[in-house]
């Protein structure tokens, strides 16, 4: 029991934490405000804390841990289908969870500056790993002669800024729902890639809601 309640307390940190970076940028935040978001005294902070640097740290580093669980899910979901089966799985995967947690995403890409040399250069060896297993899933669907590979480091930049680009203007209620506009970028992707039934693999994408 006293396990399960401090991952809860963690979280509600980090996610309070999140929202307050996210609203007022990392240096106008302070751990007071941290502490009355999660409904702690500043002192209980630090029995899940170091510091703010690692509280950054902790929110930067596992945006980018829950995101390779969930694309490693979605490559093992798509296992028995070919190369481009698997890219498409990984890349939707990529997209929504980009835009359904746009807050930490953004977090991530406008405070790296913010934390000390050793914990950035974590953050950027997480953002490496995560970025050649893309680049491999683009070099076999290569390799396997269905995608017409350019570079593939440099199709998985464009993957990567593409999905950073929806965290920074993608809200529910808008022209598209997520599962469509995750069905057109992973469209765009493919295209991109020159994969010759990309359309036919994606599927048709609906209209956009009207008056939107």
């Amino acid at each position: 029991m006293t396990v399960r309640v401090e991952r809860n307390t963690a979280h509600t940190i980090r996610e309070g934490a999140a929202k307050l970076f996210f609203e007022r940028g990392y240096d106008a935040t302070t751990l007071r405000q941290v502490a009355s978001v999660a409904g702690l005294k500043v002192g209980s902070l630090y029995n899940h804390i170091d510091s703010k640097e690692h509280l950054l740290l902790q929110i930067m580093g596992g945006i980018i841990d829950d995101l390779l669980e969930r694309v490693e899910e979605a490559i093992a979901a798509a296992e028995g289908g070919d190369s481009v089966d698997v890219l498409q799985a990984a890349l939707a995967e990529h997209i929504t969870f980009h835009a359904e947690r746009a807050q930490e995403v953004f977090i991530g890409n406008a405070e790296l500056r913010s934390l000390p040399q050793d914990a950035r250069e974590v953050v950027i060896k997480k953002r490496a790993d995560y970025e050649m297993l893309l680049q491999k899933l683009v070099s076999e669907a290569g390799k396997d002669g269905l995608a017409d590979v350019i570079d593939a480091k440099i199709h998985v930049y464009s993957f990567v800024a593409q999905a950073t680009h929806i965290a920074s203007w993608f809200k529910p209620g808008g022209r598209f729902p997520l599962e469509e506009i995750v069905r057109i970028y992973t469209r765009l992707a493919l295209r991109e890639l020159n994969v010759v039934d990309a359309d036919k693999r994606v599927g048709p994408v609906a209209k956009p809601r009207a008056g939107k």
